[in-house]
């Protein structure tokens, strides 16, 4: 057996390069991956910011690096003011979150405002909290998110959020939004 892996470990052959490289590859994903979950609990660390709706603070093609939040750990702009906790120039934490929970849907990257109750109105004079959960804006944006088409009369509760952002990479981020808009979808068949 050691005959066998030192002749693959020397070959010149382009396909045992290949392999090598091939498994080389797999192995620093492994412990990309593995470090990541211990690390900031979640296998995927990364995300591309894909619209306007969070600047200035956040760009379109920003990679945003996020860490799965612990139970009661997002601070909401409204706590983040008496605390004087402040994160990508705002006060409260940036969140990661399925639309409605739709793991299928693209995720939302907004600031965690403040969180309600069941029965509770989502804003002043609106109307009442379906759950508990969180009221979302993108800092760009002029209204909640669960006034309009993205979360409507729904906050977001926390078994939908992915991550609570950590920090942003400029520019990083158009590699995969490049790579998602060239390759062609899979046609439904």
């Amino acid at each position: 057996m050691r005959n066998l892996i030192r002749r693959f470990r020397e070959s010149e052959s382009y396909w045992a390069g290949l392999a090598r490289d091939l498994i080389f590859v797999a192995m620093v994903l492994i412990v990309f991956t593995s470090a990541s979950k211990v690390a900031l609990g979640t296998y995927h660390p990364m995300v591309a910011v894909e619209s306007c709706s969070m600047e200035p603070n956040m760009m379109k093609g920003d990679l945003i690096f996020i860490k799965n939040p612990g139970p009661g750990e997002i601070i909401t702009y409204a706590d983040g003011i008496k605390k004087g906790y402040r994160t990508f120039n705002n006060y409260g934490d940036v969140i990661l979150y399925y639309k409605k929970g739709k793991t299928e849907t693209t995720p939302i990257i907004h600031r965690a405002m403040y969180y309600v109750r069941r029965g509770e109105p989502m804003w002043e004079n609106g109307p009442a909290a379906p759950h508990d959960g969180y009221i979302t804006k993108g800092d760009h944006n002029q209204y909640y998110d669960q006034t309009g088409s993205i979360s409507y009369h729904t906050p977001v509760k926390e078994e939908w959020i992915i991550g609570v952002a950590l920090y942003r990479v400029p520019y990083v981020g158009y590699l995969p939004l490049i790579a998602h808009s060239v390759l062609p979808m899979p046609e439904n068949s």
